[in-house]
């Protein structure tokens, strides 16, 4: 089994992790691995790497990630989430629909967004949520982050929910806390989806049952690379491509995309450091898809 990418659809309650382990499982194969992490809450698009599909999660374009997320009103957490230990929690609010439709729209901007304490960034090598589990105060780092899109979908007067088109690395837990602030009344996440990453979409997910009775199709390198700068090369190119040989750089591009006469991805190149006029491999792949 060469592989590929295949899109899930998380259930709640499992770590990402955990869908790793159990595609590994269903497919027979160690070489499996995910990017763009879901916590436990969450649900909706986890894009899986299996074989080879292994070697260019890191080619991907997974910089827009789209959600759509239910918010608690009235209560704050530690985790920022419903599973969290309250901090706090406000009954006597009263909601303006009309003030909350304009905090929300106003978040469509660039801005520093304070990481959640409950999260794997790492401050001085060790990860937040380690400080948090041993009760240790830590200065939370904040991060530019960009939230391209916003929409209200739907309110009442103990909840709302809203979609969001954010840049790579946004939390939405950190961005429903600093609605609340904005709002003046403490909010939580109560429910999560990933409805895109990057070019992949929920709509094209499989669930866990559809992999485990091998009810799925693979996303092949070469669509999934799509998007990158791509030529095809002969069988005398692809046999030096296959070795691993330092090429001349011909092509002007932060990254080639080699593929042979069937359309199959047989190396991805990069610039070469010791010589700007040639180009290295960077990923070699043989008789794949």
């Amino acid at each position: 089994m060469n592989g590929g990418i295949i899109i899930v659809d998380k259930p709640k309650g499992y770590t990402s992790r955990d869908i790793v382990n159990m595609v590994g499982r269903f497919l027979n194969t160690s070489k499996v691995g995910h990017c763009g992490t879901l916590d436990p809450i969450a649900t909706g698009v986890l894009v899986i790497g299996v074989g080879d599909g292994l070697k260019i999660l890191e080619f991907m374009n997974n910089d827009t990630k789209e959600y759509v997320a239910k918010v608690k009103l009235g209560i704050k957490t530690d985790t920022l989430d419903i599973t969290g230990k309250v901090l706090e929690e406000v009954k006597d609010y009263k909601l303006d629909k009309d003030k909350l439709k304009e905090v929300v729209d106003s978040f469509k901007k660039t801005y520093l967004q304070e990481v959640p304490l409950y999260s794997s960034v790492k401050v001085s090598g060790v990860r937040l949520y380690k400080y948090a589990r041993e009760g240790k105060e830590v200065e939370l780092p904040k991060r530019e982050v960009v939230i391209h899109e916003i929409e209200l979908l739907d309110s009442s007067d103990d909840s709302f929910t809203f979609k969001a088109k954010v840049s790579k690395g946004t939390y939405i837990r950190s961005l429903i806390r600093d609605i609340g602030d904005e709002l003046g009344i403490p909010c939580t996440m109560e429910e999560l989806e990933r409805t895109k990453q990057g070019v992949f979409d929920i709509k094209d997910a499989y669930t866990i049952s559809d992999i485990e009775n091998n009810n799925f199709d693979f996303i092949t390198l070469s669509k999934v690379l799509s998007d990158k700068y791509s030529t095809i090369v002969d069988s005398d190119m692809e046999f030096k491509i296959n070795n691993g040989a330092i090429l001349p750089n011909i092509y002007n591009e932060e990254l080639i995309v080699f593929k042979n006469i069937k359309d199959e991805v047989i190396g991805i190149y990069g610039p070469y450091d010791k010589d700007k006029n040639k180009i290295k491999p960077i990923r070699v792949f043989k008789n794949i898809e």
